[in-house]
This record gives C-alpha cells, sequence and structure tokens, in this order.
C-alpha cells in the first residue's frame, strides 16, 4: 500500500510539539496509509475566531503551505472549518488541498437533510453554512465559548449545546471547529447522546484520502 505524506497547518500558535502534531496523529489513526508533518502560524495563540483573525492569519497559513510544498507533501489539510487561505494556495498549487469545513459539512449532509452545527463563533463558518444552507436547523455556541482556547474548560457546555441541536430537531451533529477535535468531543456527543456526529479533523483526513486516490492511484484500479 502506497504511503501519502501531508502536511497540516494549524492556525493557532502552539509550543508544544505533542500539540502541534495531534491532528495530524488523528488523521494517521484513521487513515493508516498517510503520514502527516505539522505547523502552526505565529503570533495567534487564540487561533481564528472572527474575520479579523482569519484575515491576520491568511497570509500565515499561504507560507506554511509554501514551506510544506518545498517538503514534497502529497496534499496540504487547513485545520481550521473556515477554510482559510484554502483557495488561495489552490492557485499555486495542483496537490490536493483541503480544509476542515466544506468535508464536515458534506459528510454531515450524507448522513442526514437535519444538521445541527456546533461551534464557537456567532455563526457558522461560512463553507458550512453555505453547503447547508435549509439543511442547517439549527446553530449553537457553548456557553462560555469565544475561541477554541475556551473548549478544554466548557466540554459540559457543549455537551448541553449539543442536546439542544437536537431538540431543535438535528439528526446528526456537524462539529465547526477543529478544537472540537483537539478535545476529542465527538466521541463523547455519540456515546452521550447517541446521534450522529462529524469531527471536522476526521472529515477532512476522509476527503484528503480521495483526493491522493484520485490523484495518485486512480489508474491503478483498472490495471
Amino acid at each position: 500500500m502506497k504511503t501519502f505524506k501531508i502536511g497540516i497547518i494549524r492556525v493557532i500558535t502552539l509550543k508544544e510539539k505533542e500539540e502541534i502534531n495531534r491532528h495530524g496523529r488523528i488523521i494517521e489513526k484513521a487513515f493508516p496509509n498517510i503520514r502527516t508533518t505539522s505547523k502552526c502560524i505565529e503570533n495567534q495563540p487564540r487561533g481564528i475566531f472572527d474575520e479579523k483573525s482569519e484575515e491576520e492569519a491568511i497570509p500565515k497559513i499561504v507560507d506554511l503551505a509554501k514551506e510544506l510544498l518545498n517538503e514534497n507533501v502529497d496534499g496540504i489539510i487547513v485545520s481550521c472549518a473556515a477554510d482559510p487561505a484554502v483557495d488561495k494556495i489552490r492557485a499555486f498549487s495542483k496537490k490536493p488541498i483541503i480544509g476542515a469545513g466544506k468535508p464536515t459539512a458534506l459528510l454531515a449532509l450524507n448522513v442526514s437533510d437535519k444538521v445541527g452545527a456546533l461551534g464557537i463563533g456567532d455563526e457558522p463558518p461560512k463553507p458550512i453554512s453555505e453547503i447547508l444552507k435549509s439543511n442547517l436547523v439549527s446553530y449553537r455556541r457553548p456557553k462560555g465559548v469565544s475561541a477554541t482556547i475556551d473548549l478544554k474548560k466548557n466540554v459540559e457546555s457543549a455537551v448541553e449545546a449539543a442536546e439542544q441541536l437536537i431538540e431543535d430537531g438535528a439528526e446528526v451533529i456537524a462539529l465547526c471547529c477543529t478544537g472540537f477535535s483537539t478535545i476529542g468531543l465527538a466521541p463523547i456527543l455519540q456515546e452521550k447522546l447517541e446521534i450522529p456526529v462529524i469531527d471536522p479533523i476526521v472529515a477532512a483526513g476522509a476527503v484528503m484520502h480521495y483526493e491522493l486516490i484520485r490523484a495518485f492511484r486512480l489508474k491503478d484500479f483498472w490495471k
């Protein structure tokens, strides 16, 4: 089996190597033929949480993408549900470039057309709302959360917000921040609430895996 190497761009400034690599390790466990190398942007300790922080992050993400492409990665995942700079990177690279937003929305629709979204901003990330449209039955933000760094200490608030999404009529929950992946919220919700939950990092990895097969191995299946 061919092993692929992909770059992971973390859109938050992290110091510990284990934390920088956390999302990559999740993808490696889910897709054993993928190996990851991770880099994080500088001077954004709260990550991306609104339009201003996204604008500040975009040129940094582009620079990291160029670094990773120079290291001969087979593709890049921008680890953010807002898909920042994805289109800009695609403009100069033909390799698969994936954010976490669109994959999360698309995989949620694969489960049900009644999607509840859980995020950290005042409204869901644009890539998710643009795909879900009328299939987005409700959006909730956990109490006490305004940035990804707030999630670890507000797990119970996230569970309560997910319960509200179910009351609103959601049949599947889309997690709209990769910080939820960091704290492992998806399995917690699925076990407690018995509802399908789409994890954004696993979703991004799934779409990336397909894109790697399409880009590099598709013809192998007809030999």
